[in-house]
C-alpha cells in the first residue's frame, strides 16, 4: 500500500499525525481515496482514528516494512496465479508436462518444479499415471461458484445445530487468535493462499465441532473444488476485516450455546459472502454484528 511506503520513505515515527491533505499531495491523488485508505488503515490497527483530529501512526514506520501487498510476497506469485488464470480461462490445458510450464513462463526447471510442488501440496494439481501433471477438478465459473455458496449455506447452519455439536475450547482459542491477528495487521501482509487458509480452516473448525465425519468431509471437498476461484477474489483485503469480525461474533454465540442465532448469522454470513463475489441475485442485507 503506497501510504505504508510514503510512512516508510519519511521514517514516522509512531503517534506520528497521518493527515489526508499531505498524503493526497504527496502521492498526487485527491482526499477521497486517501480517506477511505485510512479507514481501512484504522480498520487493521496500523492507524489509529481519533474522532475530530484525525488518523495517527499506531506504530513506528520501521515495523511496517513487512507490510507489502505488492512488492515481494505478490511478486513471488506473478507466475503462480497466471497459470491459475491461464487454466480457468481455458488458456492452458488440464493435461501438461512441467516443460510446457517452463516454456509458457520462461521459468527454469527447478522453478517450474517448485510450482508443480506447491500446486499439488495444495491438491490442485496431480501427477498423470506414465509422464506429466493434470489439474484436479475446480469450480471456474460463476454458476457454479454461486451453487458452492448455497451448498455451504445449507450444510455449514445445519452442522450448528445438529444434536452432537460442542464447543472445541482449544480449537475456539486458536482460531480466535487467527482471527484477531487478521485485525491487527495479518489481512495485509498473509498471502492470497494464506487468507483463503483462514477462512477455509476456520469453517472447517466450525463444522466439525458437529462431530458428524458426512458434514467435515462435505465441506473439505468443497473448500478443495473452490480453492482456485478463490484465489482470484483476495485483491479486496477491505471486506476481510468485516468477515473476521463476524467470524469472532460466531464463536461467541456458540460459546454462549445460542446456537440459533448462530446459524442465523452463519448463513446470513455466507449468503453475503456469496453475492459480494459472485454477484447473483438481490444483494443481501449485512449480518447483524454487535
Amino acid at each position: 500500500m503506497r501510504i505504508i511506503d510514503l510512512a516508510l520513505r519519511h521514517s514516522l515515527a509512531e503517534g506520528a499525525h497521518v493527515t489526508e491533505q499531505w498524503v493526497a499531495d504527496e502521492l498526487g491523488v485527491s482526499r477521497s481515496p486517501v480517506r477511505k485508505a485510512l479507514v481501512f488503515l484504522a480498520d487493521v490497527g496500523i492507524v489509529e482514528r481519533i474522532p475530530n483530529r484525525g488518523f495517527f501512526l499506531s506504530r513506528p514506520a520501521a515495523e511496517l516494512g513487512a507490510v507489502d501487498l505488492d512488492a515481494a510476497s505478490e511478486a513471488e506469485e506473478t507466475v503462480y496465479f497466471q497459470l491459475v488464470d491461464d487454466h480457468l480461462n481455458g488458456r492452458f490445458a488440464t493435461e501438461f508436462t512441467a516443460a510446457d510450464v517452463t516454456r509458457r513462463y520462461g521459468l527454469s526447471p527447478r522453478q517450474a518444479q517448485r510450482l508443480l510442488s506447491r500446486l499439488e501440496g495444495e491438491d490442485l494439481v496431480r501427477r498423470r499415471v506414465g509422464r506429466g501433471w493434470e489439474f484436479q477438478q475446480v469450480l471456474s465459473t460463476v454458476e457454479g461458484h454461486d451453487q458452492s455458496y448455497r451448498f455451504r449455506m445449507i450444510v455449514e447452519p445445519g452442522a450448528l445445530l445438529e444434536p452432537g455439536f460442542t464447543v472445541d475450547a482449544a480449537a475456539f482459542a486458536e482460531h480466535r487468535s487467527r482471527q484477531q491477528s487478521l485485525l491487527r495487521g495479518r489481512v495485509l501482509t498473509f498471502s492470497r493462499a494464506e487468507l483463503f487458509r483462514t477462512g477455509a480452516e476456520f469453517h472447517e473448525m466450525i463444522v466439525g465441532c458437529a462431530g458428524n465425519a458426512f458434514l467435515s468431509d462435505a465441506l473439505r471437498r468443497q473448500n478443495r473444488v473452490r480453492r482456485l476461484i478463490e484465489y482470484r477474489h483476495q485483491f479486496d483485503r477491505s471486506r476481510l476485516v468485516g468477515q473476521a469480525r463476524e467470524h469472532l461474533r460466531l464463536l461467541e454465540l456458540l460459546e454462549r450455546g445460542e446456537t440459533q442465532a448462530a446459524a442465523e448469522l452463519l448463513r446470513a454470513h455466507l449468503d453475503r459472502v456469496r453475492w459480494l463475489k459472485t454477484g447473483v441475485g438481490p444483494q443481501p442485507r449485512p449480518p447483524l454484528v454487535e
